[in-house]
């Protein structure tokens, strides 16, 4: 991980390309959805955390919403392929988790962050959710999130794309 300042996605950047492994057991490649489908991709610091599996749970409670309108949900954290099984199969959760143990795709969205916790300082997934259109390119980057009301925020903001 490096000490530069992150990056700061914004609106009408190219989203930066990944392929990560999936708690389905298989790889799933952001290019894959271009021309497709907008991608929901949201970033969040650990399985089975309490805000982390009530965020979690909101998306999965959205997701035939999301369908209805060509998006699909990713959820990103650094937690194994192992561990997002077993969070996926705790919550029931209908949308792949995604292990991006060294970092890398959390570097180029910018969300691995220096973070203050009860005066403590450490490095950190920064909650944020980021909107890709269907032509790759960002249309809401939010860095920050606020987990209550979050996933139906996110819903209103793709049905406007």
């Amino acid at each position: 991980m490096s000490d530069q300042k992150p990056v700061e996605l914004k609106t009408g950047d190219e989203a930066p390309t990944f392929v990560l492994p999936s708690d389905r057991g298989e790889d799933v490649d952001l290019q894959s959805f271009r021309g497709k489908k907008n991608v929901v991709l949201y970033f969040y610091p650990k399985d089975s955390t309490p805000g982390c599996t009530t965020e979690a749970c909101n998306f999965r409670d959205a997701v035939f919403e999301f369908n209805k309108v060509d998006t699909v949900v990713l959820g990103v954290s650094r937690d194994s392929v192992a561990s997002h099984q077993r969070f996926v199969e705790k919550q029931g959760l209908n949308f792949p988790l995604l292990s991006d143990a060294d970092g890398k795709v959390c570097e180029a969205y910018g969300v691995y962050r220096l973070k203050k916790n009860y005066g403590r300082e450490y490095m950190g997934i920064l909650r944020s959710t980021f909107i890709i259109g269907k032509d790759g390119r960002i249309k809401h980057a939010i860095y920050g999130v606020k987990v209550k009301g979050h996933a139906d925020g996110v819903l209103f903001a793709v049905q406007e794309i």
